[in-house]
């Protein structure tokens, strides 16, 4: 640890902040992974058996992605570079390859540690590949980013991805124990006040340490409960970025908690998605199409509601406007559920693309002059208010192709009645 300070102009004594004071010394040390680097875990029997490839840590900030990769390299006797795709460009790169080669020449291996990797671009990640594939270098990547979606799958075939976790609260009350033991004192917080601190960190191990540092340092008279820490502390914005993968998780989450009829789970993400900044309109637009797909004629007043929901918000703006939509949220998960007409509609699409050309049949086509007449349009239609229950049972598909079902309804909510009519209209239609 001394020459990773002196490297950086430090002497070892320096003073060093609380979170780097207390970085794990060994793997076993790694707080809330044990799932990766555990005997059972992949990166520990990758270990055992002193086979190491390459790999993406992907997982959200402050959870261990560089400690793992700094004690890996330990653990196999490997030089440990550290480059950021934020700060290094290609010349640091090729300077990297080039020292790797050399060591590998006299039997050292180097681990290469690419910080935030989902920054280099494409061209950039295609760069790493033959250093990989010769065994130059060990990479691993770090990403707070969806690797599906961020890395080349070039790269992403020659490597391993694992998923770190958000660092549970009883992990975290490991690591305020461990603060506590550093500094030589108790934490001057009540029970209370510690666990709106772990709340704070929102799982980000680095931030838990730093505001602890925080409030060791403003030493109070007294310990501080939860709202006092909340006075001293300021919280920092969830972990939420409209443009990234965390928008798209907590889309899905509201969408599949209204699908699966749980009102409760949908209102808490519908708030998360509001807390970490998203448009209230793109919430609306969202409940609109989801009332369609998801509720469709069990419930038609579904979409009424979603449209007037999104209507009231542009008229109130926020704060008013949001329990409008929350109002949308907790009818639309309590409905009933249908997507037959969202089913129906896509296998008509299907059809239509296959038989595209074909017309109508003559009897449903309109005859506005005498040569249409003579040629059999119009000829034979029978009008439905005229007949027996309203109801002809005549072939409105073309004649060359035969009938078909699109629409089943699923005989939930309003469905039930309209269910029950078609197959009546079915009955009538075999007799006629």
């Amino acid at each position: 640890m001394s020459d990773l300070f002196q490297s950086a102009g430090l002497e070892a004594d320096a003073p060093r902040p609380l979170a780097d004071r207390l970085r794990p010394q060994k793997l076993s040390d790694v707080a809330g992974q044990d799932h990766l680097i555990g005997a059972e875990g992949p990166i520990g029997r990758m270990l055992a058996s002193g086979r190491l490839a390459s790999m993406i840590l992907w997982g959200p900030p402050g959870v261990g992605k560089t400690t793992i990769a700094r004690l890996i390299a330990d653990h196999a006797d490997m030089e440990f570079v550290q480059l950021s795709a934020v700060f290094s460009g290609v010349k640091d790169l090729r300077e990297a390859f080039a020292a790797a080669k050399s060591r590998r020449a006299t039997g050292q291996g180097t681990l290469l540690f690419v910080d935030e990797i989902h920054r280099f671009n494409r061209a950039q990640q295609d760069g790493f590949l033959p250093f990989v594939e010769e065994g130059i270098v060990t990479l691993i990547g770090a990403t707070t980013e969806n690797p599906s979606f961020e890395l080349n799958s070039a790269l992403l075939s020659r490597s391993q991805v694992f998923v770190l976790k958000r660092l549970s609260d009883e992990a975290m009350t490991q690591m305020l124990d461990s603060a506590a033991k550093e500094i030589g004192k108790p934490l001057p917080v009540t029970k209370d006040g510690r666990a709106a601190l772990i709340g704070f960190a929102d799982g980000d191990g680095r931030y838990l340490l730093n505001l602890t540092e925080e409030i060791f340092a403003l030493a109070p008279d007294r310990p501080l409960d939860a709202k006092g820490v909340a006075e001293v502390l300021q919280k920092r914005a969830p972990a939420y970025d409209k443009g990234q993968d965390a928008h798209y998780n907590l889309v899905s989450a509201l969408h599949k908690s209204i699908r699966g009829s749980d009102p409760d789970a949908a209102l808490y993400w519908f708030c998360r998605m509001l807390d970490g900044g998203e448009d209230p309109l793109y919430i609306a637009r969202r409940l609109i199409r989801l009332a369609s797909e998801d509720i469709g004629l069990a419930d038609p007043l579904a979409l009424m509601i979603a449209n007037e929901a999104m209507n009231t918000y542009r008229f109130l703006g926020s704060p008013e406007g949001e329990l409008a939509i929350a109002h949308a949220v907790v009818h639309m998960a309590t409905a009933p559920k249908s997507n037959a007409v969202y089913t129906a509609y896509k296998s008509a699409m299907r059809a239509a693309k296959e038989t595209g050309s074909l017309m109508p049949p003559a009897h449903i086509l309109n005859a506005p002059t005498q040569l249409m007449k003579d040629i059999g349009y119009g000829a034979g239609y029978a009008y439905d208010h005229d007949t027996e229950h309203g109801f002809s049972g005549q072939n409105y598909f073309p004649d060359d192709m035969e009938r078909q079902q699109f629409y089943a309804p699923k005989g939930e909510g309003r469905e039930a009645a309209i269910k029950e009519r078609l197959q009546r209209w079915s009955k009538l239609r075999e007799t006629r």
